[in-house]
């Protein structure tokens, strides 16, 4: 693995450029979570783990504190344990995949629908994120078969941004509402990370992912004001926002960007086998998180016209502990700062790009305030970011 170009794009500007405010606004209006019924827990998977490979050429003693070390003590699943005991060929395990993927979006968007008090066929835009498995037609075709969406929504599958899918999919959602102001943009996104795990692979890394998958979906709803209609009934005075937001309406989401390294194909991703997706992530990550997003959130800060001193918080993907580690050294934040990233890996594991949208749920129930940086990181290697103001 090499990464080059140490001088990079963020780096080449000699000063923040002069931005124009970011109109019209973007507000969150509701957002929901969904997870299968299947709940694993990390000591059973521990067992079945051992029994699995006992017999193997693979020292699976080696690699057991991995899982005591991941922070998880219980996922979600799609799938009984025992389940994954028995190898299964591509083609079944995508099945799964599209099946259970549809039953998760279908439950997160309408319970993001109701908390909104809206139908279905409200929704002028629809962007669908995924990476865990293929789905021609895609995903929101499936769903619109079962949800009463209008025939000419528009429609946005994303697929291949792996773990960066849920800051970089809402900053994609952002981007149509702006667009289109007053329309009402529903992001979903969903991962079934456990289904890729494969029995018959007896990898290091395959082993370690064990530790980390878990399965979850996630709706948020987005609009962007249309400067023709009136104040919003939820406009009133003493609500705490400047503009008169009500805080369930809120955060506003303002600038997003990504930054990519160069030659950096093989820090994290998939590889396609016959009997699934094979896990692909370098063990250095927390090292390249510790040398090089910084530079590349100062300068996606820096084009915004802010610094770090402008940032109240994080609100970042868990890929795992030591990664969470790394971000609270890059960030300057204290040993377990990032308490709510902490809390839904230990509750649901690494759901992917689901992950991200859990944490920003858990943040804004608790009463998010002030602006916030969301990121995340995914193949590529690539950064998302996303900022919030609540």
């Amino acid at each position: 693995m090499t990464i080059t170009a140490v001088d990079l794009h963020y780096a080449r500007r000699p000063e923040p450029r002069a931005l124009a405010p970011i109109t019209p606004a973007v507000t969150l209006k509701a957002m929901a979570t969904a997870v299968p019924g299947y709940t694993l827990r990390q000591e059973d998977v521990v067992r079945r783990v051992k029994h699995l490979f006992a017999d193997r050429r693979l020292d699976i003693d080696r690699l057991l504190p991995a899982f005591d070390n991941a922070g998880i003590l219980t996922r979600r699943s799609c799938m009984p344990i025992d389940w994954y005991l028995t190898p299964s060929d591509w083609k079944t395990r995508n099945q799964l995949f599209i099946d259970n993927a549809v039953d998760l979006l279908e439950e997160a968007a309408l319970d993001c629908l109701a908390q909104a008090g809206l139908g279905p066929e409200s929704i002028d835009g629809l962007v669908t994120v995924s990476t865990t498995g293929v789905a021609t037609p895609s995903l929101d075709a499936h769903l619109m078969n079962r949800m009463a969406f209008r025939s000419d929504l528009q429609r946005l599958p994303i697929f291949g941004l792996g773990c960066a899918g849920g800051v970089i999919g809402l900053s994609r959602a952002a981007a149509m509402a702006r667009a289109t102001p007053g329309a009402k943009i529903l992001c979903l996104v969903v991962e079934l990370c456990a289904l890729t795990f494969r029995a018959n692979d007896r990898s290091k890394s395959n082993v370690i992912a064990t530790a980390l998958f878990g399965d979850g979906a996630a709706a948020v709803l987005l609009e962007a004001a249309d400067p023709d209609d009136p104040a919003p009934k939820e406009a009133v005075s003493g609500s705490g926002f400047p503009d008169g937001r009500s805080p369930a309406q809120g955060p506003r989401l303002t600038a997003g960007g990504e930054f990519t390294w160069p030659d950096s194909l093989d820090v994290m991703g998939w590889t396609v086998e016959n009997d699934g997706l094979g896990v692909l992530f370098s063990r250095d990550i927390p090292a390249l998180v510790r040398e090089r997003l910084g530079s590349a959130l100062d300068g996606f800060l820096s084009e915004q016209g802010f610094g770090r001193d402008d940032i109240d918080g994080y609100i970042c993907h868990p890929g795992g502990a030591k990664v969470i580690a790394a971000l609270e050294e890059v960030f300057g934040l204290g040993d377990g700062a990032l308490t709510d990233a902490r809390a839904v890996l230990r509750d649901f594991g690494n759901m992917s790009a689901v992950t991200v949208l859990f944490v920003l749920e858990r943040m804004r129930a608790a009463g998010l305030r002030g602006r916030y940086v969301m990121t995340a990181l995914g193949p590529g290697f690539t950064a998302g970011f996303q900022i919030l103001e609540a």
